[in-house]
């Protein structure tokens, strides 16, 4: 099975000897090697380069092993350039090479070597890994499937597609798994024995059970306000453990770092400044979350605003949490100024975006309640409300638009119609 991923492979071909290495990130097991060593090797020999030209060494594989040594990569390399001509190096795993940061400063100083890596440990997945580079690295960051990558490879229908992708998230090799017991045990492998352990050998955690409860915790509250005081408060309350807010928060930094959380922060429209705390966090993979877990809690209208907080990150918006002040009559029939939330604001160079996300907006009540925040901001910018039903783009007269999630998703141009 080919799994398209376009969008990545065009931006590797947009960076192609621009004198930089090319650092290809992400959570594991999102597709990198993939991208890299198929989609992007297929698209060097389709516009005419010779094989001859590809220098590509798998570093997990065991028959590269002296490779791992900085100084046999460096002469292996170099040994393999005959020519004037552009050589692609693509290292893969490049995290098993030793002193791999200064072997790949070494590849700057070859004129004609256009170099592209990646790497699967939570060492490489730092977030701050291009600064290794001091500057000369260009970060292409990859996640795992979209929803319009996961039912282009599906095979079903877009509702059979969603079912699936809702509860089992977008890792490509889910798809390769055929029954539900053998994606579940994939996900759940794969979180407890790779991610976790990365973070643990990484940061050498000490109490593994508190980065657990954490994890849980914080699965069970996507798209909830909270703050390492907050979960503090939590893990006292509910799990009578005493926990600093500093450790938690020390913790949440690991997740992120590793990709596996995304944190998602207030930002007050009219004042035009970041709140800060508390803060949202979702994560990279819904299957992850869900695994986490054991898909007791599946509820779909939070799971869908996790999935459209990462559909606008592939779509390369920042993505923030909005607040916005508006006056409004109480109870009493004063006027008094209320906070209204806007599930996310999308901002990309000039570009913004205010969406809300629905499960269901049926009756004028529930259309009130998500218009009326969105009418607050006051400004010209797209507005748009997802829902679950299946419904194309529609527009009110107050400019809103309303669209189905499986459509929005669908289409990578949905926020302009």
């Amino acid at each position: 099975m080919e799994i398209k991923r376009d969008g990545y492979l065009n931006k590797l071909i947009g960076k192609e000897r621009n004198g930089l290495i090319k650092v290809v990130t992400g959570v594991r097991r999102s597709g990198k090697s993939y991208l890299l060593l198929n989609l992007f090797h297929d698209h060097l020999i389709q516009k005419g380069g010779d094989e001859s030209h590809i220098i590509e060494v798998a570093l997990d594989d065991r028959s590269n092993k002296e490779l791992r040594n900085p100084d046999s990569m460096l002469r292996y390399v170099k040994e393999k350039i005959k020519d004037n001509q552009t050589y692609y190096v693509i290292l893969d795993e490049v995290q098993l090479l030793e002193e791999f940061e200064d072997v790949l400063n070494s590849f700057l100083h070859i004129r004609n070597a256009d170099v592209y890596v990646t790497g699967s440990n939570s060492k490489f997945l730092s977030s701050d890994i291009i600064t290794e580079f001091r500057g000369r690295g260009d970060e292409i960051r990859v996640y795992p499937l979209c929803f319009r990558e996961y039912a282009a490879a599906h095979g079903g229908t877009t509702e059979e597609a969603w079912d699936d992708y809702f509860i089992y998230g977008g890792l490509p090799l889910i798809l390769s798994r055929r029954t539900p017991e053998e994606k579940v045990e994939y996900l759940q492998t794969l979180f407890q024995k790779v991610y976790l352990s990365d973070i643990v050998d990484r940061h050498k955690v000490r109490n593994r059970d508190e980065l657990d409860e954490l994890v849980n915790i914080l699965a069970s509250a996507i798209g909830s306000f909270t703050n390492p005081s907050k979960l503090a408060r939590t893990f006292k309350s509910v799990k009578n453990k005493t926990i600093s807010d500093k450790t938690l928060s020390t913790y949440i930094d690991h997740l992120i770092d590793a990709f596996l959380l995304s944190k998602s922060i207030r930002f007050d429209i009219k004042g035009k400044k970041y709140i800060g705390s508390p803060a949202k966090y979702y994560f990279e993979d819904i299957g992850l979350r869900n695994a986490r877990l054991n898909f007791r809690q599946t509820e779909e209208n939070h799971i869908m605003e996790n999935i459209i907080y990462n559909e606008l990150r592939v779509r390369d918006y920042r993505v923030d949490v909005g607040i916005v002040e508006h006056y409004a009559a109480n109870n009493d029939g004063k006027r008094g100024k209320r906070q209204l939330e806007i599930d996310f604001i999308a901002t990309k160079g000039g570009q913004k975006y205010y969406v809300q996300s629905a499960f269901s907006i049926s009756d004028p009540g529930k259309v009130k309640q998500e218009e009326r925040p969105l009418l607050a901001v006051g400004d010209s910018f797209k507005k748009i409300i997802v829902v679950r039903e299946n419904i194309k783009a529609r527009r009110n007269e107050a400019g809103i638009v309303t669209i189905g999630i499986c459509p929005f998703l669908l289409d990578e141009n949905s926020l302009n119609l």
